[in-house]
């Protein structure tokens, strides 16, 4: 079987964040995609399969458990459909790119800085106290604390905070699925508006590189901070990215570019009785919770 392996929000190999691509006819078992994560060691795989109606549905694991939303997998699977000719699939990609998924319906178009990609908008739902679990993993208390569906945000007052932030991983982890997003304003000499950094390790995911997904709920944030509706953000990781972003009423353009690193050929067991694993499957009924926030958000929204 075919894999890619693709650097996202990025122009140059070794930069960006990883993600690895399968396209398939059909879905594997959920705990063989699952294995292939973990095996893969990246902080995303991404599944993709042609859909009749032209469109195409797509799935996203994380190495500890199937995630419900996921950016720069996104970016990295339509760059595999738009570039590489050596799918398994006959169906033939073309731009823009529709995917089914739990976030619901996401759009990746092609224009002439990178992809642009088209994901709801979150906005932050104000925190009065951080959770337990974390209160004291701050030196300073933050100047703004909020969180979505997923992640808790916490803005630390200055990009250079953001940079020097040392995260106690351990405390972190306890919050389970959710990760922690730290974020500052940029000095006003510097190229970003803002930065952030991401931290999942509850997920098996200790610092993402860049992050697509937590920026549906960071632009809108830092949109009505500084008033701007375009904003250059930039995830101060070690491999670190930079995001386009544009907020419109009800949905986050990012744009990004891709570079593949890797082409290989997997091998998988053959006639093993695979079966569904608990570890693979998400807790009762936090799917459908992210569906009924996302249609009463977003109306025109399809989770799938």
């Amino acid at each position: 079987m075919r894999m890619y392996q693709v650097d996202a929000f990025t122009d140059r190999l070794f930069a960006g964040n990883p993600a690895a691509v399968l396209v398939l006819d059909d879905w594997l078992p959920d705990d063989l995609m699952l294995a292939i994560t973990q095996e893969n060691n990246l902080a995303e795989t991404a599944f993709v399969k042609a859909r009749s109606d032209g469109a195409w549905d797509l799935r996203w694991f994380a190495p500890a458990h199937e995630v419900n939303f996921c950016g720069h997998a996104t970016l990295a699977t339509a760059h595999v459909l738009l570039t590489e000719t050596e799918t398994e699939i006959e169906a033939k990609a073309e731009a823009p790119l529709v995917f089914h998924t739990r976030a619901g319906e996401l759009r990746v178009t092609q224009g002439p800085h990178g992809y642009r990609l088209d994901i709801p908008r979150l906005p932050p739902e104000p925190l009065e106290t951080l959770p337990a679990e974390i209160a004291r993993v701050f030196d300073n208390q933050p100047v703004g604390i909020f969180r979505n569906f997923e992640n808790i945000f916490a803005d630390l007052g200055s990009a250079d905070a953001v940079r020097s932030f040392v995260p106690d991983l351990a405390s972190i982890a306890r919050l389970g699925s959710v990760g922690l997003v730290v974020t500052g304003q940029e000095a006003a000499n510097g190229r970003a508006h803002f930065v952030s950094r991401y931290f999942a390790p509850g997920a098996g995911i200790a610092e993402d590189p860049v992050t697509g997904s937590i920026h549906a709920t960071l632009v809108p944030y830092w949109a009505e901070r500084l008033g701007h509706k375009r904003l250059m953000a930039f995830q101060a990781s070690a491999r670190g990215g930079w995001l386009d972003c544009e907020l419109t009423e009800d949905r986050v353009f990012l744009v990004g570019n891709a570079v593949t690193f890797m082409k290989a050929t997997i091998s998988l067991p053959n006639g093993a009785a695979w079966t569904l694993s608990v570890t693979a499957a998400e807790s009762p009924g936090s799917r459908s919770n992210f569906a009924r926030r996302a249609s009463a958000r977003h109306p025109k929204t399809n989770s799938n």
